[in-house]
Order: C-alpha cells, then structure tokens, then sequence
C-alpha cells in the first residue's frame, strides 16, 4: 500500500508547524496521563530499558576522560592549558555522540520490548480519535519483527550521522554549539520516524511510505521528534515521557496524513 499523496500543504509557516510539532507531544501527554490504564501499561518496558541505558551511559561518563586521552596522543607532550583544553573537547564529542546513540537506541529497545504495550497505547489513541481509517489486521510476530528490523534500520541511520558530527565536535566553538543543534535535529528525525512506526503499520505503510509522509510536513515532525528527544536527555524523562511520545505519535501520524486529531 502507497502512502496518501494528497495531504493537506501546510498554512502556517515553518516555525508555527514547528512549534505545533512540540504541542503534538503535550497532547500526547493529556491523553496518557488522562488514563491510568495506559500509564501502568507504558512504564514496565520504558524502565527496564531505562536502567540498561543509564548505566551505559554513566560508564560512558565515568571512562570519558581515559577515552578523550586515547583519541588525543598528539597532545601528550603539550603544555598543561592546552593538553586539557584539547581533551575536554574530545570528551564533550564523545558524551555528544553517546547522548544521540543512547537516545535513538532507548527508544529502539523499549518499542521493541514493550511492543505489545505501546502498540496498544497507541490504538487507544487512535480510538478517541475516531478509529484508524484504512486499518488492516498485523498479526504479533510480524508487527515484532517489523518493529526489530526498522529499529536496526534507524539505530544504523543514527550511527552513520553520529561519527561525523562526533569529527566535527572536536572544531572549538563549531562543535559546542551548532554540532548539538544539528545533533537535535538528526535525532529528533529519527525518534519521530521510529516512534510512528505502529500507527503507520496499522495502515499497512512500511519505513518508506512512513519517510515520505512525515517529509511532507518536515517542520511539524522536527518539532515533535525534537521535543521528544530533548525530554528524553533529562534524567528518567525517557522513561516518564516514552508513552507520551507513543501517543503524540498517534496524533502525528493522524495530523500527517490529513486525519482528523479531534477527540469524539
């Protein structure tokens, strides 16, 4: 099945989409929050992943200083100021990429252990909604093994962009700063193209047909995914907002494909 190629162009300028990308996900929230059944429902698989990714991270964190000197021998023999200088760069470069792997890999994980959960939340969604037009029967194993093979896709897109925006963040200035916009971006992309993956399957659309409809309203699933990622760098916020994410997800995948995002 094709994705819809008559949706509704945009009326609003890019940084109104924008930010109503960011209101997706405060929607998505009110309606999580607004039944208990669904917050049991998102929590368990959100906090099993969680604390693997913590503590990967925290590592990462403890052994950044060991990893910035073994990518910096050059400096070995320079002067104190610049010595340190040089590997608090290589350092922030290194918490910078495995901020963005981390965060695209969480919600990899956590869709695909809670498959069933999310799946679910996200259904509900769809229900107050009016239902899910098009809808076509996805049996477990196959919804599993869709949720596996595009989360791999988006973990392996997630690497490709990391190692250069991981080179660029050793440029002083350049790296500190607009490498961790592009950073929010690229993530953000990812996360939103991940996370609507159910909504868009429900629908019998595939990764492809899930690109090429959020690419027509780029700004509004910027908006969202970048929203959802900056939530998710704040300690547990992945954990608490996963299940808002999977619900603002619902309604972008809605808004995107021209669907009404009005509860009935």
């Amino acid at each position: 099945m094709n994705a819809p190629r008559d949706i509704a162009a945009p009326v609003a300028g890019a940084a109104g989409r924008f930010f109503s990308g960011v209101g997706l996900l405060l929607r998505g929230l009110g309606l999580y929050v607004r039944s208990p059944g669904l917050m049991l429902l998102g929590v368990v698989p959100a906090l099993i992943s969680g604390a693997v990714f913590v503590t990967a991270f925290a590592t990462l964190v403890w052994f950044v200083d060991d990893l910035a000197a073994l990518v910096t021998p050059f400096a070995d023999d320079w002067s104190t100021t610049p010595r340190s200088l040089v590997r608090v760069v290589a350092g922030l470069a290194f918490l910078g990429l495995g901020g963005l792997l981390a965060v695209v890999s969480f919600t990899a994980v956590t869709l695909v252990i809670g498959d069933p959960f999310y799946e679910k939340i996200s259904e509900r969604v769809e229900e107050r909604l009016g239902g899910t037009p098009g809808a076509v029967e996805v049996p477990f194993w196959a919804s599993l093994r869709r949720s596996v093979v595009d989360s791999l896709r988006l973990v392996g897109l997630s690497v490709l962009f990391g190692i250069p925006l991981f080179a660029a963040g050793f440029i002083p200035v350049v790296g500190q700063t607009v490498v961790p916009v592009i950073g929010a971006a690229v993530g953000g992309w990812l996360l939103a193209v991940e996370l609507a993956g159910a909504p868009f399957s429900r629908r019998g659309l595939r990764l492809p047909d899930r690109r090429s409809v959020l690419k027509a309203d780029r700004a509004t699933t910027l908006g969202f995914g970048v929203a959802v990622f900056l939530c998710f760098l704040i300690p547990l916020g992945a954990v608490l907002v996963m299940p808002a994410a999977v619900a603002g997800a619902a309604l972008l995948t809605r808004r995107s494909l021209g669907q009404s995002t009005e509860e009935r």
